[in-house]
């Protein structure tokens, strides 16, 4: 497991991202090779020192200087105890080290203490003047608004990251993508910007532009994304279509990637007995990924099955998940132990000569559960729900699978509410106490003849524990073309006027979050795109929501809007096509899109595309 620290007390940790970024590895891994065969004395002014050696191994210093008197004498981490910065004088080293991107600073305050001898630092890492925020520290977390994509084409499949500068909202003007694509064996085969000139405006990339644009072959690998200018905050959200061609009916669209590299992920079905399961490893550091250091595992069950090859940096290796467990089956489900070598990876599912692609969730190692929940005030209500839709049973097939999403929880006491769109009550189903390794799946077309959505909630009936992370995979079969698509998500409080801890979490500020700014893309060529947006209720007795459609062309400029209510609990399958007349929305163009906005609760929402013979994709849908 790489031993490096992704947050802080603070949030993520900014030194982590600058140093794992990819222009910064350039510059560390030839201080690796220029430092070999020598001796290193570290000064750690920010107890950083580990996280550098997990990414660049070559760095391992032979002594440790600290500042902090309470530190001296205490494990340095590498065999030996840290030493007082006043005796570097007397330390015996061939290299000296200050874990600092300020060289200026570090010159001043060591320069006494060096006897002649060089200073280095991380000086060489640091990013170009132009690509950081002037006027703000180096590591401020808006210099480093990154995030990685999965990204191919070839002759089946396309890929289109599509999002929109949400960044002016927070006054940011002269924004700019960076961005440097990867190959499959982690070459570098292009490396571009992308101006985005106008405020709101609809920002595409588009994997068949860029293979043409710079003449590249097929290829199959991951999309740095660096945003330039970033303001408000340093999530850099996007949704990411995979859609098949010539001929090949596949669709899917899966969400942005976690930009923070986790210990563990799950929300990984086993596969079916006709469905080839493929998990993508896609190394997110310039530090080779030793063999068997990423492994899977039943979940819940101590059987743990690895990669055994080494997977360099930035490299993409297939791992057919279904091979490494041939006895497994939908509806077990798996967890992957990933040791912070990658932000979150996609799998791929191909079945009746279809793919679809989905995203797996973190799986939190630093909660546990809190029985605080059990005992929540009648004014949170039911408290965290998961709502997600329910497609219309005639035409699809719907199922759920409560997911296991932090370490330290053994069981799930869960049952589901279902509601129509109208938000009238449907029927309730009490699932269990179930244990952390259970194989359950519903079938919520069973359940129901009438399209809406479910809430998956706690229900302490036969004991059990919740920790808060309540998370579910969702999965949908058009029951004409065989067509299907899924997603997982987590739950939250919704609409509730009283608030526990950070919930009801607000799109921007501190909770209650009570309002709404959701991103609908239009889609392109014959693809067409839709939401299903539900008004979640923790609590009875809330209004009708007043959400107003706001039709934006690619250029950001409003073109038109219009305003639909949707009850509590209730739901409203959005379709822009049906809601807005033609030439305005063939003004939008590509790149145009729908900001979904309230001001009165806040909803959620799942959003996909269809192309008019059966196919979909569908997953959660962001905000900003």
């Amino acid at each position: 497991m790489l031993d490096i620290r992704t947050f802080g007390p603070q949030g993520g940790n900014v030194l982590y991202k600058a140093l794992a970024h990819p222009l910064a590895a350039e510059a560390l891994t030839r201080m690796e090779q220029d430092f070999a065969g020598q001796t290193i004395a570290i000064y750690d002014p920010e107890d950083t020192v580990r996280t550098l050696v997990a990414l660049y191994p070559g760095l391992r210093p032979s002594v440790v200087l600290v500042h902090d008197t309470e530190q001296v004498g205490q494990p340095d981490g590498f065999g030996g105890a840290r030493k007082a910065l006043v005796d570097l004088p007397h330390v015996d080293a061939d290299i000296i080290l200050a874990l600092s991107f300020d060289d200026a600073k570090m010159r001043g305050r060591l320069d006494s203490l060096l006897n002649g001898r060089d200073l280095h630092t991380l000086a060489p890492a640091r990013l170009p003047d132009d690509m950081i925020v002037r006027g703000r520290p180096y590591l401020d977390k808006l210099n480093f608004a990154t995030n990685f994509a999965f990204f191919r084409d070839d002759d089946r499949f396309s890929t289109r990251i599509v999002t929109a500068n949400y960044w002016s909202n927070y006054g940011a003007q002269n924004l700019r993508y960076w961005l440097r694509l990867y190959d499959g064996a982690g070459k570098i085969i292009a490396q571009w910007e992308q101006p985005v000139e106008h405020a709101g405006a609809g920002i595409t990339i588009d994997s068949a532009d860029i293979r043409k644009r710079f003449g590249l072959p097929a290829f199959m690998g991951q999309l740095f994304i660096h945003v330039i200018g970033a303001r408000g905050h340093d999530v850099v959200k996007y949704a990411l279509d995979v859609w098949g061609k010539n001929g090949d009916p596949s669709l899917s669209v899966t969400h942005d990637a976690n930009a923070w590299p986790s210990v563990r992920y799950a929300t990984l079905p086993a596969p079916e007995a006709d469905e080839t399961l493929t998990v993508w490893v896609q190394n997110s550091h310039a530090t080779t990924i030793p063999a068997g250091a990423i492994t899977f595992n039943p979940m819940g069950v101590d059987d743990h099955r690895g990669v055994n090859r080494a997977i360099g940096p930035f490299e993409t290796v297939a791992v057919n998940v279904g091979t490494l467990f041939p006895g497994l089956a939908w509806p077990s489900q798996l967890e992957m132990r990933s040791g912070r070598h990658l932000v979150r990876p996609r799998y791929e599912i191909e079945q009746r000569g279809r793919t679809r692609i989905a995203h797996l969730n973190v799986e939190r190692d630093n909660i546990r559960p809190d029985p605080a929940i059990r005992n929540f005030a009648p004014s949170l209500g039911r408290g965290f729900l998961l709502p997600f839709p329910i497609l219309d049973p005639a035409k699809f097939e719907s199922f759920v699978q409560p997911n296991p999403m932090s370490e330290a929880l053994e069981t799930l006491p869960v049952r589901l509410d279902i509601f129509d769109e109208a938000g009238q009550p449907v029927g309730s189903h009490f699932l269990g106490n179930l244990p952390r390794d259970h194989s359950t799946a519903i079938a919520l077309h069973d359940l129901t003849d009438r399209p809406g959505h479910a809430d998956m909630v706690y229900d302490f009936r036969d004991g059990g524990e919740a920790d808060g992370w309540l998370h579910a995979l969702m999965r949908y079969r058009n029951r004409d073309t065989e067509h299907a698509a899924e997603t997982s998500f987590g739950a939250h409080i919704f609409n509730t006027l009283m608030t526990w801890r950070s919930e009801p979490q607000s799109y921007s500020g501190p909770p209650p979050g009570l309002t709404t700014r959701l991103f609908l893309k239009l889609g392109h060529d014959a693809l067409r795109s839709f939401c299903c947006l539900i008004h979640p209720a923790s609590i009875e007795g809330t209004s009708p929501s007043e959400t107003v459609l706001l039709l934006h062309a690619a250029d950001g400029s409003l073109i038109a809007e219009t305003t639909i209510h949707i009850q509590p609990s209730g739901s409203f399958m959005v379709r822009p096509h049906d809601l807005f007349e033609g030439a305005h929305l063939e003004r939008a163009g590509v790149g145009g899109y729908v900001l979904i906005r309230d001001l009165t609760c806040r909803l959620f929402g799942y959003h996909g595309l269809e192309n008019g013979e059966g196919g979909f994709s569908l997953d959660h849908m962001f905000g900003f």
